[in-house]
């Protein structure tokens, strides 16, 4: 009996051991590769979409869409997740840090849209502020909202505070006073004439939506030098980027505000600084079709921008490579090095959908994106 039983124990460890070999080894990043699967540390895919990145204390943190399978993939069925790295390449996931509610009634319900989530570490109040684009449940794109989040920690849980139409009541500075009035003649134009594009540069959907507070969809976060945060953001419909300052705990607006690209049908905002020079690369509005990105420079937040045509040079700049923009990261220890983050998106099957980052060059005063099959932080000192 004895030995039998002492048998099976052997025939066990054995078996375990077998396991154990067969279990594939995991193979540690050294590069990105645009476009490409890229899994994390356990060898699952990233599920971070339409993401942002907060770096605090030798640690990146990595907030996207948590995307699942088939066309409902892109309503928001579980939250935002999070990843954290030490060096970039390789991500270890931290799980869901702001999860939808089953309470049907809460803004953020299972079902929502939460879309391109972006943190911020507030070094006052010593919180992590998350800012979304927020579509209210079966309202396909018609709420426009911008919820708020704040967590005690980077890996959460984050709670949900509220939602905004930004800037309610308020004109953007430098806004002129014959503006701020409404014409008969605005009833009778033609959407897409020359005549209805000047209207929207002068006001016409401000002025629609003055009251109720501006649409907020496609958005980033940018923290300036100073702390001072800002909130950017796709209105009017998307025909206009808004830039909102944020109040000093982050969590509302303040009545600063101001209106870049007016009807240049913008998405996709991104920004970043460099040598004083503020600079910001969106993308077309094209649906979840790529389409050739835009890129615009300033010398304050507040303008005016200098449009500098699209920045991506090469096979398939005219589509951003295939790609949308979402963030632009500061590399840590490498001064003045920006990685341009984007999403190659798969509508049909959104887990699906890859990431497309790449060194940012500045070349005569303007940003340059090059296709790179694989690189490495030591790009960027080249």
């Amino acid at each position: 009996m004895k030995n039998t039983r002492l048998k099976i124990l052997v025939i066990c460890i054995l078996s375990l051991g077998a396991l154990v070999a067969l279990k594939p080894k995991l193979i540690e990043n050294i590069f990105f590769a645009p476009g490409e699967k890229w899994n994390d540390t356990e060898g699952v895919p990233i599920n971070a979409h339409g993401g942002g990145i907060v770096f605090n204390k030798g640690m990146y943190y990595w907030y996207g869409e948590y995307k699942t399978s088939g066309r409902a993939g892109n309503t928001t069925l579980f939250g935002v997740s999070c990843y954290s790295s030490k060096d970039l390449y390789n991500w270890k996931n931290e799980g869901i840090v702001l999860k939808v509610d089953t309470d049907p009634n809460s803004e953020i319900t299972k079902g929502c849209v939460i879309e391109r989530p972006k943190v911020i570490y507030n070094k006052k109040t010593e919180k992590y502020v998350m800012w979304f684009h927020l579509e209210l449940k079966n309202q396909g794109y018609n709420a426009a909202r911008t919820g708020v989040a704040i967590s005690d920690s980077p890996q959460g849980p984050f709670k949900f505070i509220k939602s905004y139409r930004p800037n309610a009541g308020v004109w953007p500075i430098n806004f002129k006073e014959k503006f701020k009035v409404n014409s008969e003649k605005d009833k009778s134009l033609i959407s897409w004439s020359e005549e209805w594009k000047e209207a929207i540069k002068n006001g016409l959907f401000i002025r629609r939506d003055f009251d109720k507070g501006q649409m907020a969809r496609d958005m980033t976060l940018y923290v300036d030098t100073d702390g001072k945060a800002y909130h950017i953001h796709s209105s009017e419909d998307n025909l206009s980027i808004h830039i909102s300052e944020l109040t000093d705990d982050y969590l509302d607006f303040t009545n600063n505000w101001t209106v870049v690209a007016p009807a240049g049908h913008n998405e996709g905002p991104s920004i970043f600084k460099k040598d004083n020079m503020y600079y910001m690369i969106t993308s077309g509005c094209t649906g979840w079709d790529p389409n050739a990105a835009r890129s615009f420079k300033s010398k304050s937040i507040w303008g005016p921008w200098e449009y500098l045509g699209n920045p991506c040079v090469g096979n398939n700049a005219n589509l951003t490579f295939n790609s949308q923009s979402t963030f632009i990261l500061p590399v840590q220890n490498n001064e003045g090095s920006f990685i341009f983050m984007a999403d190659s998106w798969r509508p049909k099957d959104p887990i699906d959908g890859r990431y497309v980052w790449l060194p940012i060059e500045i070349n005569k005063g303007k940003p340059v994106l090059k296709w790179h099959d694989k690189w490495n932080l030591e790009t960027l000192d080249k």
